[in-house]
C-alpha cells in the first residue's frame, strides 16, 4: 500500500502550461515564474518562493532536472533525484504547478509561457539574470525575491561533510 500523500501542485509539460497560463491571463491573473535547482531545500528557498508568489496570482516553479542540476553544480549533485525534489515542492502553498527543464537557463521556457513576472534570488541582480533581455523582450518584468544571499545547498553541504 502506497501511503504518501498525492503532490498539492501538479506537475505539467510546458505545452499544458502554455494552456494553463494562456487561460489564467484570459481572466486577468498576473502569472510569475521562478526557477533552480532546489537540490537541498532551505529556508532561503521558501523566501524567495513565497516572495515570488506574492507578486501575483498563480507561480509556476521551474525545476532543474538532474542532468542540468549536474552541468550547473558539479558532478556531486544533485544530492537528492529530480522526483524528490519535485514532490518536495509540490507540497508547499505557494505552488501553484511544476516544471522540470533540462536547460541551464530558462529563456526557451519564458519564451513560450510569457509571465508577467520573472523572480530570481537574490544572488542576481536585475541587470544580472541572465533572461532578462528574454523577459524585456515580450514586455514581462524580472524581479528579485527573497532574503539577503545567506544561505546556500552548497555551503550546507560543505558543513556536512566538513572534517572539522
Amino acid at each position: 500500500m502506497n501511503s504518501r500523500v498525492p503532490p498539492t501542485a501538479p506537475i505539467k509539460n510546458l505545452k499544458e502550461l502554455q494552456t494553463i497560463v494562456e487561460e489564467q491571463k484570459g481572466k486577468g491573473r498576473r502569472v510569475i515564474f521562478a526557477n533552480g535547482c532546489f537540490d537541498l531545500l532551505h529556508v532561503g528557498h521558501i523566501r524567495y518562493l513565497t516572495q515570488a508568489r506574492a507578486l501575483g496570482d498563480l507561480l509556476i516553479v521551474g525545476v532543474n532536472d538532474d542532468a542540468s542540476t549536474r552541468a550547473l553544480k558539479g558532478e556531486e549533485r544533485p544530492l537528492m533525484g529530480q522526483e524528490d525534489r519535485l514532490e518536495i515542492l509540490s507540497a508547499l502553498r505557494c505552488v501553484d504547478y511544476l516544471l522540470l527543464f533540462g536547460e541551464q537557463d530558462v529563456s526557451r521556457i519564458l519564451k513560450v509561457l510569457k509571465p508577467h513576472v520573472h523572480a530570481k534570488g537574490t544572488d542576481y541582480a536585475e541587470d544580472t539574470v541572465p533572461e532578462r533581455e528574454t523577459v524585456r523582450a515580450y514586455g514581462g518584468e524580472v524581479a528579485i525575491t527573497g532574503d539577503p544571499k545567506t544561505r546556500s545547498s552548497s555551503d550546507f553541504i560543505r558543513q556536512l561533510t566538513s572534517d572539522d
